[in-house]
């Protein structure tokens, strides 16, 4: 770390610098330094931009900044998506070339690794290799959105860190979706409320008014009220399909269902391939953890089978009740047994595992759960994580408890944004 420079004097908040960006930042902005020798996180810029920034936050070890002014770096190209050149907080990486996005997000991935889960991968790298990919397509992608609506009755995405609502369409979201409920003609709803609407597998709109939940919460069926459609939507992968209400979790890329059952057969099948073949003795179950709906069990069950040449049954842990109803319905004719409640408790219960997907939300599993996990001494396991700083964490949890991450996949299910799926393939030692 660049130590202070005391030749220099330390700025405050509203002092201007030049700062060259070096590396993108987590979460969106890119990382560079300041004249007095510390770092400075900067909104909206991009490696190999010069800027001249002015600091909006200083503290003793980092400062945070603006862009005044900018000599743009190459990868920089006019923002594609009229909601977020408004300023809504959706297409941040929509000034990004496409082309250049997919190593940005393994730079944070692999620098979260490094900081948080004391893992770096470029001097360690996994046996198995790293791989970056990309769905597609990379605009109009979006299956489902959930926008603010303003004192007028005005729908729209809210602005970034603001609540204020932009009212001009995203580059994201699939035709058809927002029309008639974003712009100048548009209907107009409940101030202070929530619009949901989703274009489901049917190609079917839904369109629900809901009160906005707390911050991280999801908003719930009980208190939709249906503007369009039914309000039950029907979502399918392969021959599977399941009905779940309009305000209940799905992948949002039209893609990322599929590219995700793919990546978990496939590694589960690999690590099975690679791991002492004395740990997989008399195992003949998998654990799909924070499973939902289920919509990953079938690929971790076929993985399993493949691999042992015999049933087995699949064990889905869900916390949310409606979600394990809409799973036990739409794979009666699979073996996976659902289970509700707390994944830390529950998988004490539940018959030692061959394989296990952990997909949990954007807050990651946490130590609890994976030390529960850990105990039962998977042979594989395949973790999921949205969120490259949790992920990192969740990563350093399983290496605590005897496992090593064997590959690493990066997977841009959510183009034209920071956000990146992250795929760890764990095998134990």
């Amino acid at each position: 770390m660049t130590q202070p420079d005391p030749t220099n004097p330390r700025l405050a908040a509203g002092d201007t610098a030049t700062v060259t960006i070096t590396r993108p930042c987590h979460g969106g902005g890119g990382i560079g330094e300041l004249p007095d020798g510390r770092v400075v996180m900067v909104a909206d810029a991009l490696p190999g931009d010069v800027a001249e920034v002015r600091v909006t936050r200083s503290k003793k070890s980092f400062a945070l900044a603006e862009i005044v002014s900018l000599t743009p770096s190459d990868i920089r190209v006019p923002q594609r998506c009229p909601a977020a050149a408004a300023g809504a907080g959706c297409c941040d990486f929509g000034h990004v070339d496409p082309d250049a996005a997919p190593e940005l997000k393994k730079d944070v991935v692999t620098d979260q690794l490094r900081r948080i889960g004391r893992l770096d991968v470029g001097k360690t790298p996994p046996a198995g290799g790293i791989t970056v990919a990309t769905a597609k397509p990379y605009q109009g992608w979006r299956t489902r959105v959930r926008l603010g609506v303003d004192d007028e009755g005005r729908a729209g995405l809210r602005a970034a860190k603001s609540n204020r609502i932009i009212t001009s369409r995203c580059a994201q979201t699939v035709p058809g979706l927002t029309d008639g409920i974003i712009g100048d003609d548009a209907a107009r709803f409940t101030p202070g409320m929530e619009v949901v609407a989703v274009i489901d597998g049917l190609g079917r709109r839904h369109v629900v008014e809901v009160p906005r939940p707390g911050r991280g919460k999801r908003a719930t069926a009980s208190k939709a009220t249906v503007i369009e459609g039914t309000g039950e939507v029907t979502e399918t992968l392969g021959e599977l399909a399941w009905r779940l209400p309009a305000t209940a979790f799905w992948q949002a890329h039209t893609a990322a269902p599929g590219l995700l059952a793919e990546a978990i057969s496939r590694l589960t099948a690999e690590g099975l391939r690679v791991v002492d073949p004395t740990l997989t003795d008399d195992r003949s179950a998998g654990w799909d953890l924070y499973g939902g709906a289920g919509v990953f069990a079938p690929a971790l069950g076929e993985a399993l089978e493949e691999a042992v040449g015999e049933d087995v049954t699949v064990y889905s842990v869900e916390a949310s009740a409606a979600a394990a109803a809409s799973g036990r319905q739409a794979l009666a004719d699979i073996p996976v047994t659902f289970v509700t409640g707390d994944v830390a408790a529950a998988v004490a219960q539940l018959p030692a595992p061959l394989g296990v997907v952990c997909d949990p939300p954007r807050t990651g599993a946490g130590e609890k759960a994976i030390a529960a996990c850990a105990a039962a001494a998977p042979p594989v396991v395949v973790h999921l994580g949205c969120d490259a700083a949790t992920f990192a964490r969740d990563t350093g949890s399983w290496m605590a408890h005897g496992y090593r991450l064997h590959r690493l996949e990066i997977i841009d299910t959510f183009p034209g944004t920071h956000h990146v799926e992250s795929i760890g393939l764990f095998v134990r030692n």
